[in-house]
């Protein structure tokens, strides 16, 4: 009984401990988030009371802000009152796939917004970034945008068809070293042979002598 009791108790404090724990990362982790929420939410609101914007479009701008601060290439992003004209942001019905990569996700509305990347480099002109989003009404459910870092690509089949275009070769060349063994042995075979038919007939000659 007093084993039970004491693993029980056991079991109770690691059960608490863990709730404290997971409360703790949460407690954490939700002023962050709240956070983010409030810069996103200020930044819509600046872009649609200061600079006229289309709710969406400072949507999608505001969200394409964040997304860039974390590429390692950019400083900021900074969007001025023309990226919010019709002829840099548009609003189009879509209601069809946002794209046919991975973010095949159906869309009602695709949202684009130009903005200018500000290099960490100085010595680098801007960049001229463009956001692309996808909503059903106002919810947001794809994204993308012409990041001046893209992920690297693996090299993986490259260097895989080097290696086997590499034992095709090997292959040839052992072939093609056969084939000439194979070659140097029945000239030598024959070589042999011609001579003991040399040496017979001498031999038939003088004994007829």
């Amino acid at each position: 009984m007093d084993r039970n009791s004491a693993s029980h108790r056991l079991l109770v404090t690691a059960g608490r401990l863990a709730a404290c724990t997971a409360s703790l990362v949460f407690a954490f982790a939700q002023p962050a988030r709240a956070d983010q929420l409030d810069q996103h939410n200020d930044l819509v609101n600046t872009f649609v009371n200061q600079m006229h914007a289309d709710p969406l479009v400072a949507d999608c701008a505001a969200h394409g802000h964040f997304v860039a601060s974390t590429s390692t290439a950019l400083d900021h992003v900074e969007f001025p009152p023309t990226s919010f004209d019709s002829a840099h942001s548009n609003v189009t019905p879509w209601n069809d796939s946002f794209d046919n990569g991975k973010q095949r996700v159906k869309v009602d509305t695709i949202v684009t917004v130009e903005g200018v990347g500000i290099p960490q480099n100085s010595n680098h002109e801007p960049y001229d970034l463009k956001f692309r989003c996808g909503y059903v009404g106002n919810q947001m459910l794809a994204f993308s945008w012409n990041d001046p870092v893209p992920p690297a690509r693996a090299h993986g089949s490259s260097h895989g068809k080097g290696k086997h275009g590499a034992k095709k070769s090997t292959h040839k060349g052992s072939k093609k070293g056969v084939s000439k063994k194979s070659s140097h042995k029945s000239a030598a075979t024959n070589s042999a042979k011609s001579g003991s038919r040399k040496a017979r007939s001498t031999k038939n000659k003088s004994a007829g002598a």
